[in-house]
């Protein structure tokens, strides 16, 4: 029983309410109370609040249970439910995701080369994405690891004016890795 996790929803007239109480379900002796406008009605009992809400044909909802006494408003529970899940999605909208673009080098990378991968890296820089920069090593090349530090080292060097290193290069495994981001 213990690796099995229990959830507990209440069904109020036809809606699943998880963490909000309302109307009936606040058992608290004193409320600080907010009418629907938003004008404070002062802290009552939580029956004199639900009686305000009744008259007024709406519900009581308990918008801060952690507040020493808990904070209830006089609103319409479906139309609130509506506009917080509305600032929800605005605020998921409003967020950027940083995503790590990975560049691929190998030891011996000629020039040209090397000049189109830091093309690709400024592209991904200016989108805003992070650069995790590799240096693979294959076979023989691993002996000489410490010499083709340089490589990485230029290609951060070339990207000086948009990009900073945040992490500097290091070695795992097989490869080396370095991450750049934008500059602020």
């Amino acid at each position: 029983m213990d690796s099995y996790a229990i959830h507990f929803f209440v069904i109020w007239e036809g809606k699943t309410i998880s963490e909000l109480f309302i109307n009936e379900q606040i058992r608290d002796k004193e409320v600080r109370v907010i009418g629907e406008d938003g004008e404070q009605l002062g802290i009552m009992s939580s029956r004199e609040a639900l009686a305000l809400a009744e008259e007024a044909g709406v519900d009581l909802v308990k918008i801060a249970p952690t507040a020493k006494p808990p904070v209830c408003r006089i609103v319409d529970y479906g139309k609130f439910r509506y506009e917080q899940t509305r600032k929800e999605k605005d605020a998921k909208k409003k967020q950027k995701t940083v995503e790590i673009k990975e560049i691929r080098l190998s030891p011996n990378i000629d020039t040209n080369d090397l000049n189109t991968k830091i093309n690709a890296a400024k592209k991904f820089l200016s989108k805003g994405d992070r650069v995790k920069v590799t240096l693979r090593f294959r076979g023989r090349e691993m002996a000489h690891m410490n010499t083709s530090k340089h490589i990485l080292d230029d290609f951060a060097e070339s990207l000086a004016d948009i990009a900073v290193v945040e992490k500097a290069p290091k070695v795992e495994g097989r490869s080396m890795t370095m991450f750049l981001t934008e500059k602020k």
